[in-house]
C-alpha cells in the first residue's frame, strides 16, 4: 500500500493468500487482517475447486484520521514507543465486526443514503470494533506504526520467506526489484541462484526436522514447501546420499 494508506480487508468468499516483506497470512471466508502501508502481494486460493474471491476493503488515509482525530487522545495517533515487528495482522472476526461488514454492504448498495458525517462515524467504529478483538495488542501496535516506514534489507525479506509458498517473481515484488534485477542481486549477495538456494535451505531444514519430528515425511516435505514427496526424495539425495527414509531410520538406528 501507498506510505499514506493502510486497510482492513475482509473476504467475504473465497480465499487468499497474503504476502507483506516479513509475513505469509492465509485468509478465508468471514476472516480479516488489518495491513499498514508497506509492500505487498497476494493471490487467491481454491476452495473446493472454485476460484470465486470476493472482499471488503476499508482504507485508512493518514490524512483523513489526522482530520477526524484532530486535538484528540486516539490511541494510534500517539507516536510510536516501539519499533514495528510486523506490517500486517490477522483480525479475530466476531458478531460485532460481522455485523459492521453487513451494515457497510448495505450502503454499498443504498449510496444515495450516504453522507460525510455517517462515513466518519463508520470508520470511528471500525477502529473501536479492531481494537476490542483478541489480537487488539498486536492490532494497536500496527495502529501506531500505520504510516511509519520500514525499510526491509534485502536479506530479511529472504529469510522470512524461504519456507513460503510465495513466487520467485511475488518475491521479487516484495524486494522492490524486477525479477532479473532480483536474480543479479540475489547473486551478488548469495553467489547462488535463488531457485538453488531456496532449495537448499528447505532440504536442510528437512533434514533438521527428520530426526526430531513424529510428523509423517509428506507432512514435513509439504510443510518446507515440497509439492511432491518424490521432488524431496530426488534432492535429498542429490545432497546427503540417501532418501528422507533412509536418513531417519539411520537417526533411530543410532539410539
Amino acid at each position: 500500500m501507498p506510505e499514506n494508506e493502510a486497510g482492513f480487508v475482509y473476504v467475504l468468499k473465497g480465499s487468499c493468500m497474503n504476502y507483506t516483506e516479513t509475513d505469509e497470512l492465509k485468509i478465508s471466508e468471514n476472516q480479516a487482517v488489518l495491513a499498514k502501508s508497506g509492500n505487498s502481494t497476494f493471490k487467491t486460493l481454491p476452495v473446493n475447486g472454485n476460484t470465486a474471491y470476493s472482499a471488503i476493503s476499508v482504507r485508512f488515509h493518514k490524512d483523513v484520521l489526522d482530520k477526524i482525530y484532530h486535538g484528540s487522545n486516539a490511541p494510534f495517533l500517539k507516536k510510536p514507543n516501539s519499533p514495528l515487528t510486523t506490517n500486517s495482522v490477522m483480525v479475530s472476526s466476531n458478531i460485532l465486526i460481522e455485523q459492521y461488514i453487513q451494515n457497510i454492504m448495505y450502503h454499498f448498495d443504498h449510496q444515495e443514503l450516504l453522507a460525510e458525517d455517517l462515513l466518519v462515524l463508520k470508520l470511528k467504529e471500525l477502529l473501536a470494533l479492531l481494537l476490542q478483538t483478541e489480537n487488539a495488542p498486536k492490532v494497536l501496535e500496527i495502529m501506531n506504526n500505520l504510516f511509519e516506514k520500514k525499510t526491509f534489507e534485502f536479506k530479511e525479506i529472504i529469510k522470512a520467506h524461504i519456507y513460503s509458498s510465495v513466487s520467485l517473481e511475488e518475491l521479487a515484488q516484495l524486494t522492490n526489484n524486477s525479477i532479473s534485477a532480483f536474480k543479479k542481486e540475489f547473486k551478488r549477495i548469495y553467489n547462488d541462484t535463488p531457485n538453488h538456494y531456496i532449495i537448499n535451505q528447505r532440504v536442510e531444514r528437512v533434514a533438521e526436522l527428520l530426526p526430531k519430528s513424529n510428523d509423517t515425511i509428506s507432512s514435513i516435505a509439504y510443510d518446507c514447501q515440497f509439492k511432491t514427496l518424490a521432488h524431496l526424495s530426488r534432492v535429498f539425495k542429490t545432497k546427503y546420499g540417501v532418501t528422507p527414509s533412509e536418513y531417519r531410520s539411520n537417526f533411530s538406528d543410532k539410539q
